[in-house]
């Protein structure tokens, strides 16, 4: 029986296939390339006489709307590669010859294709019955992209048009509104109003630079979850960012990340890699000395920078880049401790999220192996079984209500992956916990046990808020850039009525900072009206507004960020509300 996921993602792949159709009958000279459904919906690409633009949408929705009207059946059928071949050749179709070539490669001497009215693609489904049974008020085309062939820029580029479709037009309706309040959000666009973050030609796509506001926030995160994992024994380490290849060969990273590994070399005959991960380096500081049953678990943990070589057409914004600032940590244990290790970790998840208001909104999945393709993975079968036994027992013991995704592993072990919504319902994957049997003994660690013996330790890996980058993406876009104010860049804005009173705003400046609450003054040649309305617009948590009451009575008059209500307080009241505020980061 097909879970609702999988109905959804049928649902979307068979709209592709209706979008093709619908393009097929724009521009018959149309070459197809693939169109599956992704997370939000479904793509196809394609190579066209012309380009396309956002006109031709809506043209093509009508088009789809008679498709769907006519009701045409999903029939599919199984034929030889070579007929395959055959038939797409008199198409003209050179793209599904090329994957019909690559798919006889492989060894497959059959292909499945299905037929969609006068649209015929090669496809290995499934397919709902009928066209019909799309709900024509659900779907809608969103927008065109370009898009190189196989994801290769050596390769000619397609025209992507991306689209969604759901079950009820209601649905539809809720990812529009969602759509919009998305754009509001988009961090791209307030990380540049926020002033946190920029990027240079110079220095390269994909390669961020944070401004001191945006400096200051990941500084206060690091310092957040590192307070926490603390409490639970881990220990900050710190390790350079090249290695000799020989040590990603070792853990099997070498094979996993293959091209998009970045190579350092030197006229002097160096020869290193950027770090595309941390833990094998951390097996090397594991293994620099004799470890002892009695000396388990050892926990390190490190925020630093990894390299990966993404494709270009998809490194963009923060939310994917070639230099990933990674908050990270391993713990080194014996068997009898992994269970109370990833309870442990969990638990710092919680208390993390729960500081942020995100603890609650979120599901949790168990990514487990492909069964069918056990030579994905590293590490032996019977450790995978006990691992992904120990993984479920955890979750029905703290209520996770895991949901098994099959697949879904890490190449080393199985993992508990948290997924959280932001306040667009946009979902996205940051913390996780994931057992480890093999790296272990891939290095040949070991501690030395009760009877003087050598045994390998297990590995308990753990990201707690993953790489900064994608977080400050999940962060910008969920509170829409007003930050709690233990986040908060500028926490507060000392604003004087007038001139008169810079001096008094300064005095209020200076016992602030010495309690190191973040503030600036705006006493700009401007009106007061102007000056509050410019800093509304930065969402600063606090504007303190000084006159002459609040310079005779030695208080300040405070305006919350997003409230008309206005309070008056002593400065050192002030102090004291504050300094509560951040601490029990509310």
């Amino acid at each position: 029986m097909k879970t609702a996921k999988n109905n959804i993602e049928i649902l979307r792949h068979s709209t592709s296939h209706v979008l093709a159709s619908a393009v097929l009958e724009m521009f018959p000279e149309a070459k197809f390339g693939v169109g599956p459904a992704i997370e939000n919906g479904f793509y196809y690409d394609f190579d066209l006489p012309r380009t396309l633009i956002p006109e031709d949408l809506p043209l093509l929705e009508e088009k789809m709307k008679e498709i769907i009207k006519k009701d045409f059946p999903f029939e599919r059928a199984e034929i030889s590669t070579e007929k395959a071949r055959k038939d797409f050749e008199k198409l003209g179709q050179t793209y599904k010859v090329e994957l019909i070539d690559d798919l006889a490669k492989e060894g497959n001497k059959k292909v499945s294709v299905y037929k969609t009215g006068p649209f015929v693609d090669l496809c290995s489904g499934p397919h709902i019955e009928s066209t019909g049974k799309i709900n024509p008020k659900a779907f809608a085309l969103t927008k065109i992209s370009g898009a190189y062939w196989k994801g290769d820029e050596k390769n000619k580029q397609m025209q992507r048009i991306y689209g969604v479709v759901f079950e009820t037009e209601k649905e539809l309706r809720q990812y529009k509104i969602q759509q919009e309040e998305a754009a509001k959000r988009d961090h791209r666009k307030l990380g540049k109003d926020l002033d946190l973050f920029c990027f240079s030609d110079l220095v390269g796509p994909g390669l961020p630079l944070f401004t001191p506001k945006g400096t200051i926030i990941i500084d206060e995160l690091k310092k957040a979850v590192e307070s926490i994992c603390r409490k639970y024994g881990f220990e900050k380490v710190s390790a350079p960012s090249l290695a000799k290849i020989e040590l990603f060969e070792i853990s099997g990273h070498a094979k996993k990340f293959g091209d998009e590994l970045f190579h350092v070399t030197s006229e002097k005959k160096h020869d290193f890699v950027l770090k595309p991960v941390q833990c094998p380096h951390h097996t090397q500081i594991y293994a620099s000395k004799t470890r002892s049953y009695r000396d388990l678990p050892i926990r390190y943990m490190e925020s630093d920078k990894q390299y990966r070589a993404e494709k270009t057409g998809e490194v963009g914004g923060l939310s994917r880049v070639y230099a990933i600032t990674v908050e990270d940590g391993h713990s080194f244990c014996r068997v009898d401790q992994v269970k109370d290790e990833v309870v442990n970790m969990v638990k710092i998840i919680k208390n993390f999220y729960s500081a942020l208001g995100l603890w609650g909104n979120h599901r949790v999945c168990l990514s487990v192996r492909d069964y069918d393709h056990p030579e994905k993975y590293i590490g032996d079968q019977k450790d995978w079984d006990t691992c992904e036994k120990m993984l479920q027992e955890i979750s029905n013991e703290m209520n996770l209500s895991a949901e098994k995704q099959e697949g879904e592993a890490a190449l080393y072990g199985p993992k508990l992956d948290f997924m959280f919504k932001d306040a667009t319902g946009r979902e996205i994957q940051i913390p996780t916990v994931q057992l480890d049997f093999a790296t272990a003994k891939k290095f040949k660690l070991h501690y030395i046990n009760e009877k003087g013996e050598k045994i390998s330790p297990v590995m308990v890996h753990r990201a707690i808020l993953g790489s900064y980058e994608r977080f400050l993406v999940l962060l910008i876009e969920h509170y829409a850039g007003a930050f709690p104010l233990w986040l908060s860049p500028v926490q507060m804005t000392i604003i004087p009525v007038s001139e008169k009173f810079s001096d008094y705003a300064k005095d209020v400046k200076k016992k602030l900072l010495e309690r190191n609450i973040r503030v600036e003054i705006n006493d700009k040649a401007e009106s007061l009206g102007k000056r509050i309305s410019e800093t509304e617009k930065q969402k600063i948590p606090y504007i303190l507004v000084v006159g002459e009451k609040e310079m005779k009575d030695g208080t300040v008059n405070v305006r919350t960020h997003g409230e008309k209500q206005q309070n008056v307080f002593s400065v050192d009241e002030f102090v004291e509300k504050v300094e509560k505020e951040v601490n029990e980061k509310k």
